[in-house]
């Protein structure tokens, strides 16, 4: 009998029902949007299986979101992945807002042209887990045609507040957060925003300074000047508010750490004021002398370290006219839309590079992803509208409306944030030569080893140029954190910003001495001087070569133990940028850069892919693949991680993994499917007991099973915790081998947060109390006989390596561009001297004792070689 509050809903295709699990996706089949039941369609028409509203009806077609009088919103999702359909296949019978009775037509499907396309037919039923509804009841297993009873449902409660997220009677919701980003809401943080909220249906607005601002628009967002440690508000509204809102505040936390991935690679370097305002020409740009030619030299500030000798070429920005007056709304409207295609087409091809090369591309993808994000921006592409709407141009439209835009910027009193700026000026070049169909992004010949002058390189600019002929580059204004010093230092070329306007008279041809380590610009120095520097910059690139060359081969010690040395990777690019740098495989691949920033968990096929691709760059070399180590400081926006006070302590790495089996069984799957078997290894994050592990291989066995595959892939662990380096003869009991990882290892030991800047001195992994935890898990792994590896950061010092050798470290993993140098370090030392060093090391009494250690060391060998 149907118990008082409760909600019948019927059957709305007609087919047999199944239980959530056995729908092909983790989203539905892990309960990520709810819970419900699944139906394999024998009928073609979706029906209302109750009465209520239809809130949400996406152009595909594929999908219908009803929301009942009381507040229950259930989702009919007609199959998987078919929102790829983009509407073929689907017709529509109600639109967005109709009220509908139970039974009513929703839309139609072609079954046939479904079963051909779609990844699955199977139709989940979802009631939503936002709208606090309970399912009491289900039929399942069994037959059912349209009408027949379903489900039974308890309605939602009254709404009470939450932690810091409020629903008002309006139906809106709100969090209020503090911005951790560490330069506050600039352009990476401002498009990872705005991208995070592409695929859901709610207006969310952010409020700080009294003022608000769009969430989708990149500009606004920017436009706001938020900047680290203050506390902004989040607003949404509509059919997707909560996880809008949820989505925001993951990005926040993932992102809003200290140092991230594009800190780590790019030195911190002081902020430059801008010169110049960017959208002002100065008179050398229009081909006229600004001052008279300048001699001796010219002081500016390092963007990018480095020594450069070469003639002067200056580089200038293409100058655009556009007509004001337009040929009609229509026309101009397809004129921007084509335009606009063209240079995102560019764009993308641009983002899609970074994993098909290495260098500085992935920087210029990260850069190319962020025009991305600004070329679609809402209020840029309203502003630009209304213009044509007014009777201007595409082009007149588009330049006032980005100059506008940057305008705004250029008056906020952060300097990065007017250095981003140039951005939007690049996009506009990008789009106006688009216009007027020149060939945009057309290489430029220059003269070997040209030294580059410009007021400001556009980002656009530099990554047309060939990179191999270029030697260094001097801007008269620009600022160090801008996107062109950015992509110098990315690519390894010295650069030199705000060398004042004098810079723009130095003549084509003229001889230079570019210094990015003084900071100094000498100007046709003499030949004598010419001569000096080339001799130093052929020195420094035959160190390096030498260094290059000698990676390529297996690394021992100076009397013949062989020790390992494998790179950190998070990417193809990383994968051949360590291939290059000679290092003998991979010991960690982090494979969170398949599952963040992203609204839905990657499909199996899409992970072995990536997986197969790194794999066959590193041909017979190991591949160690770490599970998704995510929770803590890398929340994902799909999992419905519960907010912690302190996250490095919660629900993270392994943890997370078994907390969501299915997540973790499609990414063994993947990895199994991987082909060459003896080159993968599995490497498991936070473990803190045995029965952790013992957990994953029950899940590994029982996928090999499914797979029918004999083959034994070996199991490490991670050991990052006390916990684990203590029990460490028991971990090497039932794991095939043991991988160190010293960032996380030294902020439990130390009780010291890694994200704090107040404490990032003395968080050191050279701590005596670290090194006796690591000299224990080689204890530990020695008694099965285990090796073990140092993949944390502590493997990435050169100064180090004798230290980890000593303590019984036989396999070290580093980032990719340290190698060449760590191999020379371990070739230089005996087995027999880093044991007596690491013996000193583990009696010294503090992290900064055993540093002077170190170094007095490799004084001695440097006087002694």
């Amino acid at each position: 009998m149907k118990q008082p509050g409760a909600l019948t809903l019927l059957a709305p295709l007609a087919g047999w029902s199944t239980p959530l699990d056995e729908a092909p996706d983790e989203v539905f089949a892990a309960r990520l949007l709810g819970d419900g039941l699944a139906i394999d369609p024998t009928g073609a028409t979706l029906h209302a299986p109750c009465d209520g509203e239809i809130v949400l009806l996406p152009a595909s077609r594929h999908a219908v979101t009803l929301r009942t009088g009381s507040g229950c919103e259930i989702l009919l999702h007609v199959g998987i992945d078919t929102v790829a359909l983009a509407g073929d296949g689907f017709e529509a019978h109600v639109h967005q807002g109709a009220r509908v009775r139970a039974g009513d037509a929703l839309l139609s499907f072609d079954l046939d042209f479904l079963a051909r396309r779609a990844k699955s037919l199977l139709t989940p039923i979802i009631v939503s887990a936002e709208s606090g509804c309970d399912i009491r009841k289900r039929s399942l297993d069994r037959a059912v045609e349209v009408g027949e009873w379903l489900m039974e449902i308890a309605a939602p409660a009254p709404a009470a507040a939450a932690g810091t997220a409020r629903e008002t009677a309006a139906g809106s919701v709100s969090r209020r957060l503090t911005v951790g980003f560490e330069h506050g809401i600039h352009a990476r943080p401002a498009a990872l925003l705005a991208g995070s909220l592409r695929t859901l249906a709610a207006d969310v607005r952010l409020l700080a300074r009294g003022r608000e601002a769009n969430a989708r628009s990149t500009v606004a967002l920017m436009a706001l000047g938020v900047q680290h440690g203050e506390e902004i508000e989040i607003r949404a509204t509509g059919p997707d508010a909560h996880n809008a809102v949820q989505a925001l505040a993951a990005v926040f936390a993932a992102q809003g750490g200290s140092a991230k991935a594009s800190a780590a690679t790019v030195p911190a370097r002081p902020v430059v004021p801008v010169v110049a305002p960017a959208h002002e020409e100065l008179s050398a740009e229009r081909g006229q002398s600004a001052a008279p030619a300048p001699t001796g030299s010219l002081k500016g500030v390092v963007a990018s370290a480095g020594l450069a000798v070469g003639p002067a070429l200056q580089i200038r920005r293409p100058e655009i006219r556009v007509r004001e007056q337009g040929a009609g709304v229509v026309h101009e409207n397809a004129a921007l839309d084509r335009a606009r295609a063209a240079v995102r087409a560019r764009l993308e091809r641009r983002v899609y590079a970074a994993s098909a090369s290495g260098g500085g591309t992935a920087a210029a993808s990260e850069i190319a992803a962020a025009h991305l994000e600004l070329l679609d921006d809402p209020e840029l592409l309203a502003a630009a509208r209304a213009a044509i709407d007014s009777g201007a141009s595409a082009g007149f439209a588009w330049r006032a409306a980005v100059r506008a835009s940057a305008a705004t910027l250029e008056a906020l009193a952060d300097a990065r944030l007017r250095e981003r700026a140039d951005d939007l000026l690049d996009l506009e070049s990008q789009v106006l030569m688009a216009l007027e169909g020149s060939a945009a992004g057309s290489r430029t010949e220059l003269p070997s080893h040209a030294i580059l002058i410009a007021r400001e390189l556009l980002p656009s600019q530099l990554i047309a140029l060939d990179e191999a002929r270029v030697g260094g580059i001097c801007m008269a204004a620009g600022g160090a954190t801008s996107h062109a010093a950015i992509l110098a230092a990315a690519f390894g070329i010295p650069a030199l910003v705000a060398l004042g306007p004098a810079l723009l008279a130095v003549a084509d041809g003229t001889p230079l001495v570019l210094d990015a380590v003084r900071g100094v610009l000498e100007i046709d120095p003499g030949e004598s001087r010419l001569a000096a520097a080339r001799a130093e910059v052929a020195a420094v690139a035959a160190q390096r070569a030498a260094l290059a060359a000698a990676a390529q081969r297996e690394c021992r010690t100076a009397d013949g133990t062989r020790i390992e040395v494998l790179a950190n990777i998070g990417s193809l690019a990383e994968a051949q940028a360590a291939v290059r740098n000679g290092a003998e495989g991979c010991g960690l691949l982090r494979t969170e850069f398949l599952f963040l920033d992203r609204q839905s968990p990657p499909t199996e096929a899409e992970q072995s892919a990536e997986y197969q691709r790194i794999a066959a760059v590193l041909g017979a070399r190991p591949l160690t693949i770490r599970t998704l180590d995510a929770g803590g400081d890398k929340p994902i926006a799909y999992l419905p991680l519960p907010e912690e006070e302190n996250p490095a302590l919660g629900l993270r790495g392994v943890r997370t993994s078994l907390a969501f089996p299915q997540l973790l069984r499609t990414q063994l799957r993947a990895v199994l499917a991987v082909r060459g078997p003896a080159q993968c290894r599995l490497l498991l994050p936070m473990i803190s007991d045995v029965e952790e592990i013992q957990a994953v291989r029950r899940l590994l066995d029982e996928v090999c099973g499914e797979l029918a595959r004999a083959e034994r892939i070996s199991v490490g662990v991670m050991i990052e915790t006390p916990a684990a380096a203590l029990l460490a003869e028991r971990m090497a009991a039932v794991a095939d081998f043991l991988s160190i990882g010293t960032n996380d290892l030294t902020q439990y030991t130390l009780a010291m947060d890694r994200g704090n800047p107040q404490l990032a001195a003395r968080l050191d992994a050279l701590h005596p109390a670290v090194l006796r935890l690591i000299a224990r898990t080689v204890d530990g792994a020695r008694a099965h006989s285990r090796h073990v590896a140092v993949c944390g950061g502590l493997a990435s010092e050169p100064l180090v390596a004798p230290l980890l050798v000593g303590l019984g470290v036989h396999e070290l993993s580093a980032v990719p561009a340290v190698i060449p140098q760590l191999k020379a370090r371990i070739r230089s030392v005996s087995l027999s001297d880093c044991r007596a060093l690491a013996q000193q090391a583990l009696g010294e009494g503090s992290a900064a004792a055993v540093r002077a250690l170190l170094a007095r060391g490799l004084t001695a060998a440097a006087e002694g070689s």
